[in-house]
């Protein structure tokens, strides 16, 4: 089923690269409505689009042999990365989990091995109950709105901006429905940009 057809009100249509001059009242006024927006265009996705978005990560943009990958468990709608992480498992990649701290905090990883058990988390996620702690080479990152420009919409917690900020050198790449582009994500000069967002429909290079 097609994603609904969903505009936004003229101020967070404006460009999100304000030169510092949306307050934060605004910013955040925008992100909540175009979190709206998204949750309504990811409603008539279908998660098992994942598969195709599996291929193209690994025919275009592989993580090199050796790194931590970090994922996530896919919630509701959201793509479902399960596929790509099953093959880099095979590939001999070390796969490791995000556990949700208290907010505020970046998010920690724990190593995690296919089929093993996942306890309930914060905010419905599921996350490793035990395991060592690995910090990722490579990460997956869950959204709910992206453009060309690499900014990102996520859930409103701060956790991947203050995870990606803490781990400088790894790579991050976005993970969405091709229905979540937007033509310019609200953001601010905390959030976090990302190289490279991969859908069902292919590997975005952003920020060319």
């Amino acid at each position: 089923m097609a994603a609904p057809h969903l505009t936004l009100s003229p101020a967070a249509q404006a460009p999100a690269d304000s030169g510092g001059l949306w307050c934060p009242v605004l910013l955040r006024d925008l992100k909540a409505e175009a979190r709206q927006a998204a949750f309504a265009r990811r409603a008539g996705c279908d998660p098992r689009a994942g598969i195709r978005l599996a291929g193209h990560v690994l025919a275009a943009c592989p993580p090199p042999p050796g790194a931590v990958v970090a994922g996530f468990w896919p919630m509701g709608p959201e793509i479902d990365i399960r596929p790509l992480l099953l093959a880099l498992v095979g590939r001999g990649h070390a796969i490791a989990l995000p556990v949700t701290p208290r907010r505020g905090q970046p998010l920690g990883f724990r190593r995690w091995r296919w089929g093993e058990p996942l306890a309930r988390g914060p905010l419905g996620t599921r996350q490793p109950a035990s395991g060592e702690a690995l910090r990722p080479d490579w990460l997956l990152v869950p959204l709910l709105a992206f453009d060309r420009a690499g900014r990102r919409l996520g859930y409103g917690g701060g956790y991947y901006d203050r995870t990606l900020a803490a781990l400088p050198g790894a790579m991050a790449l976005g993970c969405a429905h091709a229905a979540q582009e937007v033509p310019a994500v609200p953001a601010g000069p905390e959030d976090v940009r990302l190289p490279a967002v991969a859908t069902e429909a292919g590997v975005i290079r952003c920020g060319a």
